[in-house]
C-alpha cells in the first residue's frame, strides 16, 4: 500500500504489512517504523535474498564468506543502525526478530556489525543512545568485549570466535 501522510516531523512514504517507510524531516533520512506492537522475541517478518553479491554494499546484509544479500521485502532496506537496536536480522532462519518490546511507530533499527564483518562504508554514528559507539566499521574492527553485548548472526559469531558462557 502506498500513500503519504504526515506525522509531526515525519512523513509516511509507504505502508507495508508490519512497518511503514517514513521520511524524517529532522534527520533527512528514511526510517522504518513499526505498524504494530511486538514483544521481545517475536518474529516480525520473514525475509529472503533478492540478489547475492560477493562484495558488501550499503544495502546488503552478509550471510556468508563473500556472500551479501539484498533484502526481500525491499522495504527492510530502511532498517537503520542503532547502538541500541530494536531488531535482529537472523540470517540463519531468515527472519527479522524483535530484540525487545517495540511500540507502534517506534523505529526498527539493527546493529550493523551484527551482520557485517567488513562494511562497504564506515560511518559516524549519531544514534543518540547512551551506549553509542560513535564510529561503526563492522564486526572485524570491534573488540570482543563490545561485540559480546550484542546478538550477532551465526556467520559473524563464527568469524570472531566469541565463546558464549553457558548460563547456570
Amino acid at each position: 500500500m502506498h500513500g503519504s501522510s504526515t506525522l509531526g516531523a515525519q512523513k509516511i512514504l509507504t505502508t507495508h504489512s508490519v512497518a511503514s517507510v517514513v521520511y524524517n524531516n529532522i534527520s533527512k533520512q528514511k526510517e522504518l517504523r513499526a505498524n504494530n506492537r511486538f514483544k521481545a522475541g517475536d518474529i516480525i517478518i520473514p525475509f529472503s535474498a533478492g540478489e547475492t553479491l560477493i562484495e558488501p554494499t550499503y544495502l546488503t546484509v552478509q550471510t556468508g564468506e563473500n556472500e551479501h544479500i539484498t533484502l526481500v521485502p525491499e522495504f527492510l532496506q530502511y532498517t537503520n543502525h542503532s547502538c541500541r537496536p530494536t531488531v535482529f536480522f537472523d540470517t540463519t532462519n531468515m527472519v527479522l526478530l524483535a530484540l525487545r518490546d517495540i511500540e507502534i511507530m517506534e523505529e526498527l533499527t539493527f546493529f550493523y556489525p551484527s551482520t557485517e564483518l567488513n562494511m562497504s562504508d564506515s560511518f559516524d554514528c549519531f544514534c543518540g543512545e547512551s551506549e553509542c559507539l560513535t564510529h561503526i566499521k563492522g564486526a572485524a574492527f570491534m573488540s570482543i568485549d563490545i561485540l559480546a553485548k550484542y546478538r550477532l548472526t551465526d556467520f559473524i559469531n563464527s568469524k570472531i570466535h566469541i565463546k558464549k558462557q553457558p548460563k547456570d
